[in-house]
């Protein structure tokens, strides 16, 4: 029997469901789980120091206007930061092109927003960002599915599927979440040429691309299609909708994102924002270009991209000293997470308990699928944890999937 409560709730609540992930912190925060579940920074190389100078700087130099209301836009140095930062990919625009959000999910949930209508056709690769999903999920959209391998979003056959109505494509080209693979450059410019052929706009989602650990760093899709279109320097025309991040070169704590796109489409999320929550913390904007616009900032990130190339390396060997045969996984070349391909036979979903018991967690691959997928899958972390104990909730992955197989 429905609540009174329930019985006034939208119709669009039917649509909205709690995040696996989010859940799982619930039951995986015991001290004694060694999660590769979240998509956790490593918390040991946050730079408290140098953010405790640069709020001391904040307070000292501009206390007064850090702690009062800003535009809806964003802190105006901040915004010609992330300007002048993207300049270094070919990628030309100027901060109308540009607003700060609360982290690059709510730049997703903007993007729902002011684009999707209940039964719009959105085409997403094949598994995807689940955080994208459940950001779209409350307005409606059916999900057009493209396959992805070692080399990214596979375009073979997807002109046949842009051709399906689609409102816009989202693609994670860097270091994709979940599945850690890249997006190789034939196919970012394949991916440009049928976008512009159809007119479908692209959202490119970038939260890892400063942490590659090895390879040449390839022009973001952004700058691609501006080259494609002919777009002038700081004429930022183009057909792509870019977000990025500071969770993970900073600290995911400020809630610091940013969105860039054409000066039209800058104008309606504003818009959104308004209606969201007016503007992102003041406070914490100022802090972040104080920490980004700093000496230390390139040297940190080759910290970060050091460890987790080291974290990265200690997973993969572990999975080749316990793992069953028949099992496969991706290499990625930077960013957080890699994916797990348990041998048929396995569900990742029913697993999941019995991993709880053996003190190990993970997210289950299904998820991540909008359409549904494979059940012998899982997505691990290895930027939250240290080496030894990599190795160790890999061996206890290992023998719980053994006696899987066995029974």
């Amino acid at each position: 029997m429905p609540t009174p409560w329930e019985l006034r709730f939208a119709n669009r609540t039917q649509r909205m469901k709690s995040s696996f992930i989010r859940e799982l912190l619930k039951v995986t925060n015991q001290p004694d789980v060694i999660s590769f579940g979240g998509g956790f920074p490593a918390s040991e190389l946050f730079p408290i120091e140098e953010m405790k100078a640069a709020c001391e700087k904040v307070l000292t130099e501009n206390g007064q206007k850090a702690l009062q209301y800003t535009t809806t836009e964003g802190y105006d140095p901040l915004r010609q930061w992330i300007a002048d930062d993207v300049k270094k990919y070919g990628l030309g625009v100027k901060k109308d092109n540009i607003l700060i959000t609360t982290g690059s999910q709510q730049a997703l949930d903007f993007v729902g927003r002011i684009f999707v209508n209940n039964g719009d056709r959105i085409l997403t690769e094949s598994p995807t960002y689940l955080g994208a999903i459940q950001a779209w999920n409350t307005y409606g959209p059916t999900y057009v599915t493209a396959n992805t391998d070692a080399d990214g979003l596979v375009t073979d056959n997807l002109e046949g599927l842009i051709k399906q109505n689609i409102k816009f494509m989202y693609v994670l080209p860097n270091f994709h979440n979940p599945l850690g693979v890249t997006m190789i450059l034939e196919r970012r410019k394949k991916l440009i040429e049928l976008a512009s052929k159809y007119g479908v706009p692209l959202i490119e989602d970038d939260p890892y691309g400063k942490l590659l650990f090895e390879g040449e760093p390839i022009t973001p899709i952004a700058a691609l299609d501006a080259e494609y279109h002919k777009c002038g320097s700081g004429d930022f025309e183009g057909n792509v909708i870019y977000t990025s991040t500071f969770s993970k070169i900073l600290a995911p704590g400020l809630r610091i994102g940013w969105v860039i796109g054409p000066a039209e489409v800058i104008k309606r999320m504003v818009q959104a924002k308004q209606g969201a929550d007016l503007q992102c913390s003041t406070f914490d904007q100022y802090v972040a270009y104080e920490m980004a616009n700093s000496d230390w900032l390139p040297g940190h990130i080759e910290t970060i991209k050091r460890v987790y190339k080291e974290r990265r390396d200690a997973m993969l060997q572990a999975f080749e000293d316990f793992m069953p045969e028949g099992t496969t996984w991706t290499v990625p070349k930077g960013g957080l997470f890699l994916w797990l391909r348990m041998p048929e036979g396995c569900d990742s979903l029913e697993l999941f308990p019995k991993a709880v018991e053996e003190k190990v967690a993970y997210v289950p691959g299904v998820p991540f699928y909008p359409n549904g997928g494979p059940v012998n899958t899982m997505r691990l972390n290895f930027s939250a944890t240290n080496p030894e104990k990599i190795r160790e909730g890999i061996r206890r992955l290992s023998v719980m999937i053994k006696k899987s197989l066995t029974e």
